[in-house]
């Protein structure tokens, strides 16, 4: 019988494995996990085929390097964290429709704004949360804002810094189960990036974040944030963001 979701996540063994692959920013193999987590090569490939049949991995066979003596040539499983459209949790609360609920309330004028001033508001309380310290060097602050939610249980990684703009990517974004339920909440969404990345940044604000995947809808795919920086102090820097 397949292990769901909720029996993966409630097992002590399963959940450190999973905490471990999604503070990592890249793929790895069960040799990576058992020396890091102290156990068997075999005791960690079996964990981690447990969490690919429960959902939270993605699985692909790969040659890495150059090996010899027995098995030297077979690909080798390479394990990473798959794209996450739903939260576990028992009893299933509903939130989702209780957001869907309070944005009709909203009077459609204001709702944008308060959805975005709201994503924004939880992005600093995740900072918090994960005890994020800014930085003046972009690249480092932008490492430390995905190493901190990677410190929470979620992956992220940089993909891209040119220019002011920056690509993140993550297959497991704080708030995508709620953009699923309701696609309306995506300004919350990206409020939320944008207050993560203003945390792990000193001397720069975001101008805009915006989700390339489909709105966080896309099964198969990792969600791709893009954001826009600004230094301050334009009259200084000419309004570009100094590395």
């Amino acid at each position: 019988m397949p292990l769901d979701r909720l029996a993966a996540a409630g097992d002590p063994q399963l959940r450190r494995l999973l905490l471990f692959a999604r503070a990592r920013h890249e793929p790895f193999g069960a040799g990576e996990a058992a020396a890091l987590l102290g156990v068997h090569h075999t005791v960690a490939r079996s964990r981690l085929d447990q969490l690919v049949e429960a959902g939270f991995l993605s699985v692909t066979l790969e040659r890495r390097g150059s090996r010899r003596g027995p098995g030297a040539g077979r690909p080798a499983k390479i394990y990473s964290v798959a794209p996450d459209l739903e939260g576990v949790e028992f009893p299933d609360r509903r939130y989702g429709e209780l957001i869907g609920l309070l944005l009709q309330k909203i009077p459609a004028s204001g709702v944008e704004q308060a959805m975005r001033e709201t994503g924004e508001a939880f992005g600093h309380r995740l900072a918090a949360a994960a005890k994020l310290q800014a930085a003046r060097n972009v690249r480092t602050g932008l490492q430390r804002v995905c190493d901190a939610l990677g410190a929470l249980g979620f992956q992220a990684s940089l993909r891209s810094l040119e220019g002011d703009e920056v690509v993140l990517t993550t297959p497991t974004c704080p708030l995508r189960s709620l953009v699923v339920q309701q696609p309306a909440a995506c300004e919350i969404d990206r409020g939320m990036w944008a207050g993560l990345v203003e945390r792990g940044l000193r001397g720069v604000e975001v101008k805009r974040a915006e989700c390339r995947t489909a709105r966080c809808l896309s099964e198969n795919a990792s969600c791709e944030i893009v954001v826009s920086l600004r230094a301050h102090d334009s009259s200084r820097s000419g309004g570009s963001v100094k590395r």
